[in-house]
């Protein structure tokens, strides 16, 4: 599936380039046809970067999800045999009443655990938005830019149409796979 994606995301990408392509040769302005390039390559590499990141962080979150998962089928497969009816859970066995103090201590304990898991998934998720393909993208972002523009051939209204294709783009794609996997 994903890799489909991908190939979506390429043909989408290479099909527009050739048109810009196209485009600034017929006007022959090749002032925006360097601008446009390093634009859309710089903004595709930070585009599929940052797939293939978070896709690596999910396929590596999802092997901890199994093994988790495996131990807990286990357990529960005995607490089936033993408890068909889950008559000695905890929920079952904590019947008395709790006072006002003890349940904002476990609101607190229980916001706590939220704050951890959300410190937690920051940290998962950095490999996903720091991976070498998106930094490499950012890299010849800020290269190019510059490069461009000390030599005297910015020119920032080419650039910005060079990146919005990227943008359109994806845009495009998601909002085709979207109605794809609606009429699934």
């Amino acid at each position: 599936m994903t890799t489909t994606i991908i190939k979506q995301f390429v043909k989408i990408y290479l099909i527009l380039d050739v048109a810009v392509i196209l485009v600034c040769i017929i006007a022959n302005n090749y002032l925006w046809l360097l601008n446009t390039q390093v634009a859309f390559i710089s903004a595709m590499l930070i585009t599929l970067g940052s797939f293939w990141g978070y896709k690596k962080n999910i396929q590596n979150r999802l092997k901890g999800v199994e093994t988790s998962n495996n131990a807990l089928d286990e357990q529960d497969a005995i607490d089936k045999i033993d408890d068909p009816f889950d008559l000695y859970s905890e929920i079952n066995e904590e019947k008395e009443q709790y006072s006002a103090s003890e349940i904002k201590e476990i609101i607190t304990q229980e916001k706590k655990k939220i704050k951890q898991h959300s410190i937690k998934n920051a940290i998962f998720s950095a490999s996903g938005f720091a991976s070498v393909y998106r930094i490499l993208g950012y890299m010849v972002l800020i290269f190019g830019f510059f490069a461009l523009n000390n030599n005297g051939l910015l020119h920032v209204f080419a650039y910005i149409a060079g990146l919005l294709t990227v943008t359109l783009a994806t845009l495009a794609v998601n909002l085709s796979s979207k109605s794809v996997a609606d009429q699934s």
